[in-house]
């Protein structure tokens, strides 16, 4: 435990047999639950981890699924509803079968997907168990083991004392990170942390593409879990959904670390369009929830004027390129047309993304406070 709060670590894995003991064997000891998802790996990951289980010795508290019962009577119809959702939501998660054969008094859980499902669909797994057993705080490591256990616990500090709903690593702030990150990688995580700002409206985030964070049960139970995005895109989209979800968030600073025997399986050249895609999706997604259905906010009325102002300009825009091509004269109808109409859109998008700025700034919460 942490301050009083129940905490596990998620740790996705897929074909880890080697690096996998090394996360596991490191687990500081205020962690009560190691949450091992094998991602229908093809090695012996699941052996390296069943052994782990029969050695351990650890005395934990026995945790039981869905211990906050809720006992119907006349007011609480809501959570009755919301109880029975949680309680039968396993439909909608990768198939899968827990390895152990006591999980309720086990430290090392083992989950073990039948089929592949990606990096996230294994953390949405091991998010879903814990949230089933009432984990006060979650965190996510790496199965390579890239992510340092001594910055653990100030991972899950901010969570487990109430400070906020969810804490992410920021590798970019360290001052290594231009020297050990590999500058493809860097290069990746620079545009899509750009792409994830403006698509989550967390506008203060960096370093977006790290695994290394902690969660809230409250947060947890605010987000569709089973709907997260399944591969590695994963942490962007969640970002979208806690942001829909009014939930605050923190930065901590942590090292990179490469060369501790890991092997990539991300190509961050075929990462880069797929997930810009689903950011796109995801932004659409925001406005139209957050700023439009739940809760009216004229930057929606700006973004939507800033697209269609620029999308009126289109035909002027080729038209003048026609005439350029063709060594016509541009005549000053088209010019004109095209001129005011992209700058009103660009001023609708300013001022747009400068209102997303302000409204979302109550939910980040800095290094000092």
């Amino acid at each position: 435990m942490l301050n009083g709060q129940k905490i596990a670590v998620v740790v996705p894995a897929y074909n880890e047999e080697v690096q996998i003991a090394l996360v596991i064997s490191s687990m500081p000891d205020f962690v009560d639950r190691i949450v091992v998802v094998n991602d229908r790996s093809t090695d012996e990951t699941a052996r390296v981890v069943e052994r782990y289980i029969a050695e351990d010795k650890t005395l934990i508290i026995e945790l039981k699924p869905f211990p906050n019962e809720v006992v119907p009577n006349l007011y609480n119809r809501a959570e009755q509803v919301v109880d029975a959702i949680n309680r039968s939501e396993i439909k909608h998660y990768i198939p899968s079968e827990v390895a152990n054969k006591y999980p309720e008094r086990d430290r090392i859980i083992l989950i073990n997907h039948l089929e592949n499902g990606g990096v996230g669909a294994a953390i949405s797994r091991g998010y879903k168990w814990c949230k089933d057993h009432a984990i006060d705080c979650t965190a996510v490591m790496a199965g390579d083991g890239q992510m340092d256990p001594e910055e653990l616990e100030s991972i899950c500090a901010p969570v487990a004392n109430g400070e906020v709903d969810y804490a992410k690593g920021n590798r970019l702030i360290h001052a290594s990170a231009k020297y050990v990150i590999p500058k493809i990688r860097l290069f990746g995580n620079s545009v899509l942390s750009m792409l994830t700002k403006i698509a989550s409206g967390y506008w203060r985030v960096s370093d977006t593409q790290t695994g290394y964070t902690a969660i809230s049960l409250k947060a947890m139970h605010k987000v569709r879990l089973h709907d997260i995005y399944k591969r590695y895109g994963m942490p962007n989209d969640l970002l979208v959904k806690l942001n829909i979800a009014q939930c605050t968030i923190k930065e901590v600073e942590i090292k990179p670390i490469y060369e501790v025997g890991e092997k990539s399986k991300m190509r961050i050249m075929l990462v880069i369009p797929t997930v810009s895609l689903l950011l796109l999706r995801s932004f659409v997604k925001r406005i139209y929830i957050k700023y439009l259905l739940r809760d009216f906010h004229p930057l929606c009325l700006f973004y939507h004027s800033s697209f269609l102002l620029g999308l009126a300009a289109l035909p002027y825009a080729y038209k003048i390129a026609k005439a350029f091509a063709t060594g016509q004269i541009v005549h000053y109808e088209p010019l004109f047309a095209f001129i005011f109409l992209t700058t009103s859109s660009f001023q609708a998008l300013i001022f747009a993304m400068w209102m997303d700025i302000q409204d979302n700034e109550r939910l980040f919460k800095s290094a000092s406070e």
